[in-house]
């Protein structure tokens, strides 16, 4: 029988000597689970009650056991079912790029193969007790939530106070990783409904044929292994506020189900007839552009119009500012408490790095990184080299390059110097090719496809922009429409 006091781990790795070793000597301390591919980790987490708080995972996994993007892809996979989980890499794909990149998308650390198990035990206790830490923080009663002062945060905040008192349901819009839960709990903490249930549920990590048991409930017998009957979320969040995060993984079935309940509050177990009635509030939130799924008929209008009657969109990191400092000593001040250590502080030349790179990885990014630093740098100053270690080169380039340029020539001079003399093999065409892709790539996506419109759009003649593409994607490359 498994201890229940145990933290659930997940392993995954394609060598079985690695997994029978590695269960063997951390089950002592964990409740383990194995997979050997991203296939398997989804049919296991499907057959979980409650999703692992840690995992364990190689980067080299079927079909591509020789190239890092199926672990990529798994980081990104496990953060969507489970925002709070932590991943430790360990991996023989050890190069600093492919630390840099798995941390980006949100592991917490990343251990080279071959590692021994103790040491893996103890960063895997380390991390537990990060997110024992992290719940006893979310238990607290907090009437905000959300960190910082600058004009994007505040405008944020205005929106959350101006929609906590309504009935209403309100959608939150924003890149992954940026707090949108946050957001959601700031809007419960400040409505009548906060001495009420605040409940979460994660659409992404339902398996489509269980969504109608979890949101409504079930009767027993009502399909194979329903042994017993079962409240769904609606049912056990009573009057307070149901967040659904990533709304947009919903299937289309669901969702004119969770219409229903939006229209008149009423709502069927599955397996039975008798109606009942929610009071719930809804709050959804989505990584995606529902307004586009909804054009495209991946997610139903009237569903849409129904969620959308307040709309908060979170801004990413990159439009924060100078919160991206308050939100780092947010952080080292809460993770230093927790161990026990001083926090650290940034030099002049890693703080304005700090400003300038764009944490594609938003709050998540900050916070893994945060945590890195009070761990290895305890009550000390940080200087540029120690922080460019943590960061992805390959994410700094691929966002902004870290480069803003103001329309000022002496402004844009200043700003080209700073960024100079922080970089490292730097190359002008590179550079120059990186921007002039993007734009194009961007206008393409705004005209959907259609050259003549990209081109207006950057001020172009219409074969000057087919010359350029062509020399990015090749002659043979299916062409954009005219």
């Amino acid at each position: 029988m498994e201890d229940s006091k145990k933290p659930d781990l997940l392993i995954v790795d394609d060598d079985p000597l690695i997994t029978d070793t590695l269960q063997f000597v951390l089950s002592r301390d964990f409740n383990v689970y194995c997979a050997e591919s991203r296939p398997q980790v989804k049919s296991l987490l499907r057959q979980l009650d409650d999703l692992p708080e840690l995992a364990l995972i190689d980067l080299g996994l079927p079909p591509k056991p020789h190239q890092p993007d199926e672990g990529f892809q798994l980081i990104t996979e496990l953060l969507a079912h489970s925002p709070h989980i932590k991943i430790i890499v360990l991996s023989g794909q050890s190069d600093d790029a492919n630390a840099r990149h798995a941390r980006t998308l949100g592991a917490i650390d990343f251990v080279s193969k071959p590692c021994e198990p103790e040491c893996l035990r103890d960063l895997l206790l380390a991390a537990r007790n990060i997110v024992t830490a992290e719940k006893a923080a979310e238990r607290r009663e907090v009437r905000d939530v959300l960190i910082g002062g600058g004009p994007a945060m505040e405008k944020l905040r205005q929106q959350v106070r101006q929609y906590a008192n309504s009935p209403f349901s309100v959608l939150i819009e924003g890149e992954s990783g940026n707090g949108k839960e946050l957001v959601a709990q700031s809007l419960h903490n400040q409505s009548p409904r906060n001495d009420k249930p605040f409940l979460t549920l994660n659409c992404a990590a339902i398996a489509p044929n269980l969504v109608e048991a979890t949101l409504f409930g079930h009767a027993r017998g009502a399909f194979t292994g329903a042994t017993l009957q079962r409240a769904g979320y609606f049912e056990d969040t009573k009057d307070g506020t149901l967040f659904l995060d990533e709304i947009g993984e919903l299937p289309m079935d669901s969702q004119a189900k969770l219409l229903r309940v939006l229209e008149n509050g009423e709502y069927q177990r599955v397996g039975e007839t008798q109606n009942r009635y929610s009071q719930a509030r809804i709050i959804a939130a989505t990584n995606r552009d529902l307004r586009q799924e909804a054009k495209a008929g991946r997610f139903r209008v009237d569903l849409y119009h129904r969620l959308s009657i307040f709309t908060i969109n979170v801004p990413s990191l990159r439009e924060m500012g100078d919160d991206r400092l308050r939100l780092m000593d947010h952080f080292s001040e809460f993770y230093g408490r927790q161990s026990g250590t001083l926090r650290f502080a940034l030099d002049e030349a890693a703080e304005d790095l700090w400003l300038r790179y764009d944490f594609p990885g938003n709050v998540r990014e900050l916070r893994n990184i945060t945590i890195r630093l009070t761990t290895k740098y305890p009550g000390q100053r940080v200087n540029l080299q120690q922080l460019q270690s943590e960061l992805d080169p390959d994410a700094f380039t691929a966002t902004t390059s870290g480069l803003v340029l103001p329309r000022e020539a002496g402004a844009a001079q200043d700003a080209a110097k700073t960024y100079l003399q922080t970089q490292k093999n730097f190359n002008l065409d590179e550079l120059l090719r990186h921007w002039e892709k993007s734009f194009i790539d961007a206008a393409m996506a705004i005209s959907n496809n259609n050259l003549s419109q990209a081109a207006r759009v950057l001020g172009v003649h219409r074969t000057t922009l087919y010359s350029r593409m062509q020399a990015f994607t090749g002659p043979d490359e299916g062409a954009p429409s005219s």
